[in-house]
């Protein structure tokens, strides 16, 4: 009796997942991937037939709108161009918009021949990943947790270990309450995570995963220099401009091997330095390289007062003394006078005194109140319509309408739209591949972040600020709004101080940052845009030095490691000349 007892008790607790009785089976790394489109991509062709004329993708085409040197169309179910005929007629010169995922890219459309234009469509990819890690504890319970490289959506669903019964995996919280419980069957794991069904299959030991730094769960590096490309970057060794190969191989090094036990840990997507102009390192983990465009997240926000600049340097009449609600066509004698008293310039240095602060939900402009909501469209008009909180210039509190308003009202200044302005005063000059600006549900630009550049292209705005506002041998910018716009005027520091950050009273110019470091015995001052996550393309004009960081920590403080330990501890060090 005392023996059936006993069996019937191991099977129970087999059965119900005793923790030192846990199936090795679900021991491994398991990934799951969803992929969203879009699928229309390829070659476009607008050509002329009879009197009209036609544009084609694929198994696609429509009927295109020629109006003066106005050229557009819509592909069914897909995308909207919207472009211009270049003067010299070699050319059409627009965006390709993508309405369902709401983002806008230059696409430029070169002649192929009498009455015929084409250009590649390469649209941003939409795609959604789950790693999850699963490790068997000491104490028998299946330690776990998930990664979303996207999203880095992990962090918050508090995946801890699991439990398996049968064909039903338990996923729990350390406090041991269940999360969501999957079905395994013929090998794959499904469970339902933020709202969909995610089906996870195991890693085969040994074999390449974008989960590990380098695609392997072991490598090693050797500095080798970057490659040239036709992108307008000089590349050159490191030891060329004065800095030690050594030392920047240790750093690589040491986030190739660094560790990938939690969801939180720190994890840098990509590391570029430049120095006299050259780019001498260039360096990509987790899958990511130099052909995939990476979010930059806030860091994006930065492009309006490029875009600003460079517009003032062709000499359109538009500035930091831009009027924001006269310009926007609201000047009734009935307006609060502090909104008649706004200009561009309190935008970009976010001390407009709208009604809002990103910090907290309770005030109705906060970024995440107003593109959560669906109720109305037209977020322009919702942000035009906030009451004031105070005086304009009285005070920075950051939030992200303050640059989204001003590149609509630059926008408005100027007669074109804010991608097209962009392409044309900076992408284009910056020799930039695709990037994508981001679109309210009405098709205005939002610039209060999340716009996705190529790595090496992102880095140029902080070389071009480092060049006095030339690129190869381009002016783009004047010397002197190079100064003006990153003039720090507002403290919005975030506690970032340790032995090598040093503090700073004021830290926000015109939607550039700054950070003061420790550096032999002196402070240098670094200038950057920064994004969630880990973005930011910074330049110290004293050392002649460029670096752009890119990291997948959204909403997480790891983000802030790249800017408060990796430049301060590995890569100033790397300087010997």
């Amino acid at each position: 009796m005392r023996r059936a007892l006993a069996v019937s008790a191991l099977l129970a607790a087999t059965a119900f997942g005793a923790p030192g009785a846990q199936d090795s089976s679900l021991v491994g790394l398991w990934a799951s991937k969803r992929w969203f489109g879009p699928e229309v991509r390829g070659e476009l062709i607008v050509e002329r037939s009879g009197d009209r004329w036609l544009a084609s993708i694929g198994a696609r085409s429509a009927e295109v709108r020629v109006a003066h040197d106005s050229v557009s169309f819509e592909l069914p179910s897909a995308a909207t161009f919207r472009g211009r005929l270049a003067r010299n007629g070699a050319a059409v010169v627009g965006q390709w918009i993508d309405r369902e995922r709401r983002n806008a890219t230059p696409l430029v459309l070169a002649s192929c021949g009498a009455g015929c234009y084409s250009g590649h469509v390469e649209p941003m990819e939409s795609e959604f990943t789950f790693f999850m890690e699963v490790t068997r504890r000491a104490d028998g319970v299946l330690g776990a947790f998930l990664r979303n490289p996207e999203r880095n959506q992990g962090r918050f669903i508090r995946l801890d270990h699991l439990v398996r019964r049968g064909d039903t995996v338990l996923l729990r919280d350390a406090r041991d309450a269940t999360i969501e419980t999957g079905l395994l069957r013929d090998g794959q794991l499904s469970v339902m995570l933020w709202g969909a069904t995610h089906d996870f299959l195991k890693v085969p030991p040994d074999s390449f995963t974008n989960f590990y730094p380098r695609g392997w769960r072991s490598a090693t590096y050797s500095y080798s220099p970057p490659r040239a490309r036709r992108d307008g970057w000089s590349v050159a060794r490191a030891r060329d401009v004065g800095m030690s190969e050594e030392k920047l191989a240790a750093m690589v090094r040491t986030l190739v091997n660094a560790s990938r036990d939690s969801a939180n840990a720190y994890r840098v997507h990509g590391i570029l330095v430049a120095r006299h102009g050259k780019l001498v390192l260039e360096e990509y983990f987790f899958g990511e390289h130099a052909d995939k465009v990476h979010d930059t997240r806030s860091a994006s926000k930065t492009l309006v007062s490029v875009t600003l600049g460079a517009a003032m340097q062709a000499g359109m009449k538009v500035g930091p003394e831009t009027p924001v609600f006269a310009t926007m066509g609201m000047a009734s004698p009935q307006l609060d006078p502090r909104k008649r008293a706004m200009t561009i310039r309190h935008l970009l240095t976010m001390s407009s005194g709208l009604d809002c602060d990103d910090a907290s939900n309770a005030y109705p402009g906060s970024e995440d109140v107003l593109t959560n909501q669906d109720t109305n469209p037209d977020w322009t008009r919702m942000v035009l319509g906030l009451k004031m909180l105070r005086d304009p210039g009285a005070k920075a509190v950051y939030c992200s309408i303050n640059p989204f308003l001003a590149g609509e009202v630059l926008a408005r200044a100027t007669g074109r739209s804010f991608p097209d302005l962009a392409w044309e005063l900076v992408g284009a000059p910056l020799q930039m591949g695709r990037y994508y600006i981001g679109l309210t549900p009405l098709g205005d630009s939002y610039m209060g972040g999340g716009a996705r550049f190529l790595p090496r292209d992102f880095m140029k705005l902080a070389q071009l600020y480092a060049g006095g506002g030339m690129w190869n041998g381009r002016r783009i910018l004047s010397e002197a709004w190079v100064r003006e716009s990153i003039e720090p005027r507002y403290s919005l520091g975030t506690g970032l101080e340790n032995a090598y950050v040093a503090r700073s009273a004021l830290n926000y110019g015109y939607l550039w940052w700054s950070t003061a470091y420790h550096y032999r015995g002196r402070i240098v001052r670094a200038y950057h845009a920064s994004g969630n996550g880990g973005q930011y393309s910074l330049f110290i004009p004293e050392l002649d030095l460029v670096i752009a960081a890119f990291g997948g920590n959204y909403n997480d403080r790891g983000g802030f490691v790249s800017i408060t330990e990796l430049i301060p501890q590995q890569v100033l060090p790397a300087i010997v000349k």
